[in-house]
């Protein structure tokens, strides 16, 4: 059988406090034994120094981790330190995003796949990178054909797997693989998955980062918004199916957006039987 790889995501933090709980967060999960642990970087960088440190101490506790990096509104050279000083202390893996743009960016690097090759020119095979994908289309894209070809020129410069935009339709996913495989994309695509623990946080955030959510479900999450136990029964049970079908159907892995929360995790990991 094949070998799956799992990874756990965390958002860099802006204060002490929401430090201390990363890495509360990470000692409860970093048991589970993942391929690796990623941190955010933030919109234009604006988390930069705190994912570099978060970063740098999940290195130096053991973990195995993968920082986002995106050039957004940093100077190349900016990037280029931050790499090496990855590289420096042994990280290999990075996240390689587009990121958001920030109003007035000066810098002439902006998509994803100039960010892998400025990578590969700068540090050669060092990095494994890690690209984003989007089984229910990048909200800017203009349709199905242009988000495949900016996902191929992502790949084609280096790229060597990538984790998906969450969602919660497990069909949108195999389709999606069916499409890129069409298009000679060959490399890993691991399902992003999104715990559901509140019923505006995640329509509200799905509604920016284009992830849909099906109308069953909408409702379900609708009729129990004023009721906190019965929506984490359901969107545990939700989810864990919906991760169930994606590994049986063979993903190659789970990547989950934590939102430096434990708790959710660990149930879905449980419902699947992976402990």
């Amino acid at each position: 059988m094949t070998a799956r790889n799992f990874s756990f995501e965390f958002s860099a933090p802006k204060s002490a406090d929401a430090s201390e709980k990363l890495f509360k967060t990470h000692d409860r999960l970093k048991r589970f034994d993942p391929e690796f642990f990623s941190v955010t970087y933030g919109a234009g960088g604006s988390t930069r120094d705190g994912t570099r440190d978060a970063v740098l101490k999940l290195n130096s506790l053991g973990s195995n981790v993968a920082p986002h990096l995106s050039f957004g509104g940093e100077s190349p050279e900016k990037i280029e330190q931050l790499l090496l000083d990855y590289q420096c202390t042994g990280i290999n893996r990075v996240v390689a995003l587009r990121g958001d743009i920030p109003s007035g960016n000066m810098n002439t690097m902006t998509y994803a796949n100039e960010l892998v090759t400025f990578i590969r020119a700068k540090t050669g095979n060092h990095f494994h990178i890690e690209v984003a994908a989007y089984p229910e289309v990048h909200p800017e894209s203009t349709s199905v054909e242009s988000d495949l070809h900016f996902f191929k020129k992502k790949v084609d410069a280096g790229a060597d797997s990538a984790i998906t935009q969450y969602f919660y339709n497990a069909d949108a996913y195999f389709r999606y693989l069916d499409a890129c495989s069409k298009t000679g994309i060959t490399i890993p695509i691991v399902p992003g998955v999104m715990p559901i623990t509140n019923y505006h946080g995640i329509v509200r955030f799905s509604k920016i980062c284009g992830a849909e959510i099906p109308r069953w479900i909408l409702q379900y999450l609708e009729s129990y918004q004023n009721d906190p136990e019965s929506l984490r029964k359901f969107g545990l049970e939700v989810v864990s199916d919906m991760c169930a079908r994606l590994l049986t159907g063979g993903a190659p892995g789970l990547h989950f957006y934590t939102l430096n929360q434990s708790l959710p995790t660990i149930r879905i990991w449980q419902n699947l039987g992976l402990d």
